[in-house]
């Protein structure tokens, strides 16, 4: 079984409760209209919430290229994490690129055909890929009206995001609401990392306040966040295992900072998935009551500039009943 489907079950049996449709508003004014969502892999959704949420055309995660030397991976492929696990480790180039339009508008025909008549897209931010570019054009010209959202974060940030919109058009939300729905919880999520290196993240150009760090400080352990959509230094540590502890204690303060209760925490690894494991056990010994920690492998399109080894968490608000105004 993998460890996707065995963390956070009990956070996904809540959220599916949430997401049972309701009952029909007696004399509600007009048809329903039926929103389907459209996001992109680097929302790092777990497999089973997608598999339980996305059925009926509900859902669509458009998968991003990643490129291994001469081949083109697609971020869903089988084969991809061990290609490359194996060309980090030995330095071969990894590289990413945004969807084609194309793949959108097969997204967007999907939610047609599956009789939806608006859809909400959710993208990585705009500032670390072109694929909200690739959105925007395939919304354009598509038959059913799409609005288009940059999430100005990346990961579970981004991921809470499509679980709220999920939820708000699934309760019958008109297509404004559930865009007001996502843009919530993403605003409540807050992202912090720790990489071995910076080097990946330089040479795919996803570094700017950042970059001063590289060749005036050796062996530096960074400690990175997101902040209006890029990627931002927060703190340097001069050993992993110290900079491990600064980013628990970094979560811990956001965690203390917010009601009990009321947070839940993403974890994402690659190649360290032990080492996650360890820091969500931690974080929960430390904060009695917190949920357990979703547990899930850095999407390969970003564990392409982070390297190997990078944990990243994410710290949310618990996504609570989606509102739905009468008549939408």
């Amino acid at each position: 079984m993998s460890t996707d489907k065995v963390a956070g079950g009990g956070w996904l049996r809540s959220q599916a409760a949430r997401l049972r449709p309701k009952p029909a508003v007696p004399g509600r004014a007009g048809p329903r209209v039926r929103v389907a969502v459209v996001t992109d892999s680097a929302s790092a959704l777990p497999h089973d919430w997608v598999e339980l949420h996305g059925g009926g055309g509900r859902l669509t995660v458009v998968p991003m290229p990643v490129i291994i030397g001469a081949n083109v991976f697609s971020d869903d492929d089988s084969e991809l994490e061990a290609a490359m696990s194996l060309a980090l480790a030995s330095g071969t180039a990894v590289s990413t690129s945004r969807p084609s339009p194309g793949q959108f508008d097969k997204a967007y025909q999907g939610a047609v055909d599956a009789g939806f008549d608006a859809v909400l897209s959710i993208h990585i931010s705009g500032k670390l890929s072109g694929t909200l570019d690739a959105a925007q054009l395939a919304a354009d010209r598509s038959g059913i009206p799409v609005m288009v959202l940059d999430s100005a974060t990346v990961g579970l940030a981004q991921g809470v995001g499509v679980q709220a919109a999920v939820a708000a058009a699934a309760a019958g939300a008109a297509v404004d609401q559930v865009m007001a729905a996502a843009q919530e919880a993403i605003a409540t999520a807050a992202v912090y990392f720790y990489v071995p290196s910076l080097e990946q993240l330089r040479r795919g150009g996803r570094i700017s306040l950042a970059s001063s760090w590289v060749g005036t400080v050796l062996d530096i352990k960074p400690l990175l966040g997101i902040r209006d959509g890029a990627v931002v230094p927060l703190e340097k540590v001069r050993s992993a295992g110290k900079a491990v502890a600064r980013l628990e204690r970094l979560t811990l303060d956001d965690l203390a900072a917010r009601a009990p209760g009321t947070a839940r925490v993403g974890l994402h690894h690659f190649g360290n998935e032990d080492q996650a494991r360890a820091l969500g056990e931690s974080l929960q010994a430390e904060r009695p009551g917190l949920a357990a920690p979703v547990l899930t492998r850095l999407p390969a399109v970003l564990a392409a500039h982070a390297g190997l080894g990078a944990l990243v968490v994410v710290v949310s608000g618990e996504m609570g009943p989606p509102q739905v105004q009468p008549g939408s």
